[in-house]
């Protein structure tokens, strides 16, 4: 097979969609790997590098297109993107459709076969090509938010942890999974005092253990999430419901109660968002707004600030799902392959996803049926 990696166009999105481990694995295995000129100075590989890993360079990102049969990405297509997709080809990236109708609307149309990193799932439940995103994610939205709890940055100019003397700050994290384990872990480190939110007592419990009743962690609920941001420093939205539409649990009214020049980071921006007043994505160039004297930060690509870090911990999970993926055929994989058959998203012009189907108000296909 050929393979191409062409580069990001995202706003300040400086990661590849492959490494030069992953070149030489896929050159190994008799696959033609083709790579975007520049492609991934942004994660600290040069060409050369890539060269040496056995890759071909190419300056002309319609010819990658045109060749390959595999286009493997980090985000997802945007518009200006869509016109370079062969009818047909596979798509190998992070999707995020279920807020995204325009994307699914295009992939239905070319009949890509696409597979999202985020849907990806392991029979426990886990997100193997999720979980390295989460967990840097989670971490930066701690340092972005300590960052714009600055007076400088329109915060109330306050330090995380607090001096001897002084109290910390309230940090309030919704959804207790990997971006909320990370994220209560950096602000705990920090000395910050930190309640998180979670559905699940289960997970609750597991929180409790692994943090040593250093945190407090609370069920889930809009009478309770209403009376903690009253006092509030700093929201992380961390909420996840694979391949679905996150909910919306923070109302415009419990903004309005937060102290002015609180924060809210809100890392589940790319699947919809979890606060009402979060209206609009925003980008690295210009990250953060104000609104009921509240600052809100809504960047959907949150990783690719660190790039080399994020690059290499992400493609070290998906090689190993593209090396079954270009060992067998589409066949074989939804019939026998259960973690790629949920990464499956779009198929012969269907939905194949049930989350995102529901999301979008498509009907849902199984992909076997289209076999």
């Amino acid at each position: 097979m050929i393979i191409g990696v062409p580069k990001e166009v995202k706003n300040n999105e400086n990661r590849v969609g492959m490494v030069t481990d992953g070149v030489y694995e896929m050159v190994k295995m008799k696959h033609k790997v083709i790579v975007e000129a520049g492609a991934g100075l942004g994660s600290d590989i040069t060409d050369e590098d890539y060269i040496k890993a056995g890759a071909a360079i190419y300056t002309d990102k319609a010819k990658i297109f045109d060749e390959a049969d595999i286009i493997v990405k980090v985000k997802e297509p945007i518009p200006s993107e869509y016109g370079y997709f062969r009818e047909g080809q596979l798509l190998y990236t992070y999707l995020h459709l279920a807020a995204d109708k325009e994307q699914a609307e295009f992939l239905k149309k070319k009949k890509i076969t696409a597979f999202a990193y985020e849907t990806v799932q392991t029979e426990d439940g886990s997100l193997p090509l999720l979980s390295p995103m989460s967990e840097v994610a989670g971490r930066m939205s701690i340092q972005i938010g300590a960052a714009l709890l600055q007076k400088n940055n329109g915060g109330k100019g306050m330090l995380l942890g607090g001096v001897p003397g002084v109290a910390p700050a309230e940090v309030v994290i919704l959804g207790g999974g990997n971006v909320g384990l990370n994220a209560a872990k950096m602000a705990s480190w920090m000395g910050a005092r930190v309640t998180v939110f979670d559905i699940s007592r289960k997970r609750l419990i597991y929180l409790d253990d692994i943090f040593g009743g250093k945190i407090t962690t609370l069920m889930s609920s809009a009478y309770n999430i209403a009376a903690a941001l009253k006092t509030a420093d700093l929201l992380i939205g961390a909420i996840l419901v694979p391949g679905a539409k996150a909910p919306c649990l923070v109302s415009e009214e419990m903004v309005k109660s937060m102290p002015a020049g609180s924060v809210i980071v809100d890392v589940a921006i790319d699947q919809g968002g979890s606060v009402e007043t979060i209206d609009r994505v925003t980008t690295h160039e210009n990250p953060s707004y104000e609104k009921h004297g509240v600052i809100h930060y809504s960047v959907a690509n949150m990783p690719g600030a660190v790039s080399k870090t994020s690059t290499y911990a992400l493609t070290g999970m998906t090689i190993q799902y593209l090396k079954r993926i270009v060992s067998t055929t589409m066949k074989d994989i939804i019939l026998n392959d259960a973690e790629l058959k949920l990464g499956l998203n779009t198929y012969k012009g269907e939905i194949t996803n049930k989350g995102v189907a529901e999301a979008l108000g498509y009907d849902y296909i199984d992909p076997a049926l289209l076999v």
